[in-house]
């Protein structure tokens, strides 16, 4: 990995500390597959309910799978077998009862960029190294952590995947019939704009006659897949279109030959420490990615289900599923939100569901295969321009503009990055972005107040109980509230500067709303009290928790200045730094 990637992780394992203040690894597996659960009071019912939400997704994950196979590079049959074998990992090993895994129009962008760069084998190789990853996330108990990346993140990298994919399919919607398409954005719309001559009518005629049926289709009932009944009218009409009148239009057969209705024997690829570190920042990008939309669609299924997902547990599952599909030449693999949500409003309610899809799936690639060679390409081209509309979820960036600015800041770097680059630097730089907001907003919210001659022990917290403590002229009480982190330790050692000219007998640093303290924090701590000691100034610390008392045992602060200085409550504090002024 580079030296940016590498302060990336540092931030964000810094980002990662902060947010699971009081959380231990306990060292325990957290993986408990909800279809184990599930299976213990199954019944007929719920089987019958199952079959019909698992034929029903099944029937509209076909088109999907197809379309998302051939806008990320490889062939109708790779995003086929990603479906049913990835989709079946998912289910069976998952931490959610209803989600519904599979290739989808997130990973279009950087699937894309990987083949162009370093080849199928590359692509496995990433995608290995990304279900690792995901394993590892999900044996570290950070399923909930992945929660806490800012919305603004999420929606900016989304809209711009969404515009990408759009950008992809100009070229088969319009049937201008370019090769060699440059895979940037802006010299990718240079192109377009220069062939404008070469558009094919015929096609742009197809294209918009299987945008009318997708979109019409819900109108007349939302339960039937517009895409599926799109393909299914479209293909037939201009199979009878070209024995008719000799019109014909590119298919998929026409681009990529007969499709084979073989299952792929497993593969191995060769492995490499520099194949390793070259492919890292895009595995990273894969796993983030992946994680961040299947636990997304989890929590939506949520909501709508009453259920809970087992975040951790999903992780394992998700990460499993990418370690297998790459064996078989698949694609990565993650949770899809609408196929989720179709699986839900058919009366899916267990994995059982999810596992008959991929049966589904797989018995349409045995027996039906050759009829995806007439499928025309304007028409798949359709299918992902209104992909790319409802993954855009422009009504939200509308929103997010009436935020405060650094969310929109943020949005706004997050869409640029991920459009006029590419993905992983824009997740990269996305991810640092939010722990520096994060870091920013803890700064802001911690406050160091400052005490002298008078001090109300009952402040800031909810007991009526108001106890006036005398201080002592030369005594000054410093109360940090909030963690003790990095950003504050440079705040709290500029506060002490510029009161030094003061110079008092006794400084009380009350640390009661302390949760942790980072080595940063323990190295200036050490610094105040070493250039205390030498002006004659005592410390006496205060409400020493004891996770943060065992941190400065550790660090030796204690030897320093002096077990009886660490007190347990703050009026013990006071009783001390007024008896040492006594004695001056």
């Amino acid at each position: 990995m580079t030296h940016h990637d590498n302060e990336m992780c540092h931030l964000l394992l810094h980002y990662i500390n902060i947010k699971i203040l009081t959380m231990k690894l306990s060292g325990s597996i957290d993986f408990q597959p909800k279809l184990l659960s599930s299976l213990k009071h199954y019944s007929l019912s719920k089987f019958k309910d199952d079959l019909i939400a698992g034929i029903v997704v099944g029937i509209v994950a076909l088109p999907l799978a197809i379309a998302f196979g051939i806008a990320s590079g490889v062939t109708p049959s790779v995003g086929l077998i990603t479906a049913i074998l990835g989709g079946f990992m998912v289910s069976a090993f998952g931490g959610n009862s209803v989600q519904i895994g599979g290739p989808t129009g997130a990973f279009i962008v950087i699937v894309y960029n990987i083949i162009a760069m370093y080849g199928l084998q590359g692509l496995a190789i990433a995608t290995l190294i990304a279900g690792l990853i995901l394993i590892v996330m999900g044996l570290f108990h950070l399923g909930t952590v992945i929660k806490f990346i800012p919305y603004p993140i999420v929606v900016g990298f989304t809209a711009g995947i969404a515009l990408t994919i759009f950008s992809t399919q100009i070229n088969d919607f319009f049937g201008m019939g370019l090769t060699n398409v440059p895979s940037e954005f802006i010299p990718k719309w240079g192109m377009y704009f220069q062939n404008l001559d070469k558009i094919d009518w015929v096609t742009v005629g197809v294209g918009l006659f299987s945008l009318f049926i997708i979109i019409l289709t819900p109108k007349v009932s939302k339960k039937l897949p517009g895409a599926l009944i799109a393909i299914i009218v479209v293909t037939i009409t201009v199979y009878f279109l070209k024995d008719l009148l000799g019109i014909s239009v590119e298919t998929i057969g026409d681009r990529f030959g007969s499709m084979s209705s073989e299952i792929p024997e497993p593969h191995g690829f060769e492995l490499s420490m520099a194949t390793i570190n070259q492919l890292m920042p895009s595995a990273f990008t894969i796993a983030v990615l992946c994680a961040i939309e299947s636990l997304l669609s989890a929590t939506v299924a949520d909501g709508v289900t009453g259920s809970r997902t087992n975040s951790n547990t999903e992780l394992i599952g998700q990460g499993l599923a990418n370690v297998a599909v790459p064996f078989f030449g698949g694609i990565p693999v993650t949770g899809a939100i609408a196929r989720t949500m179709t699986n839900i409003t058919n009366g899916g309610r267990t994995p059982v569901a999810g596992i008959i899809h991929t049966v589904v799936l797989l018995l349409i690639f045995l027996f039906l295969m050759p009829l995806i060679n007439y499928v025309p390409m304007a028409c798949l081209a359709a299918v992902l321009l209104v992909v790319a509309y409802n993954m855009s979820g422009w009504r939200t960036v509308v929103g997010i503009f009436k935020s405060p600015k650094s969310d929109i800041s943020v949005l706004l770097v997050t869409f640029f990055l991920t459009v006029i680059f590419d993905l992983t630097i824009a997740i990269e730089i996305g991810l640092l972005l939010a722990v520096v907001l994060f870091l920013r907003r803890v700064m802001e919210n911690t406050e160091i107040k400052v005490y002298s001659e008078q001090l109300d022990i009952a402040e800031g917290t909810e007991s009526n109980n108001h106890e006036l403590l005398d201080v002592a002229k030369g005594v000054e009480v410093y109360e940090i509230d909030g963690p003790f982190f990095f950003g504050i330790a440079t705040k709290f050692d500029e506060l002490m500067r510029s009161s030094m000219a003061q110079k008092p007998i006794v400084r009380i640093i009350r640390m009661r709303k302390v949760p942790f303290i980072d080595s940063t924090g323990i190295h200036n701590l050490e610094l105040l009290i070493r250039s205390s000691q030498n002006d004659g100034i005592h410390v006496v610390l205060s409400g020493v928790k004891d996770s943060v008392r065992k941190v400065l045992h550790n660090a030796n602060i204690d030897q320093l200045i002096g077990d009886d200085h660490i007190c347990d409550h703050i009026t013990k504090a006071v009783v001390m730094a007024n008896a040492i002024v006594a004695k001056r």
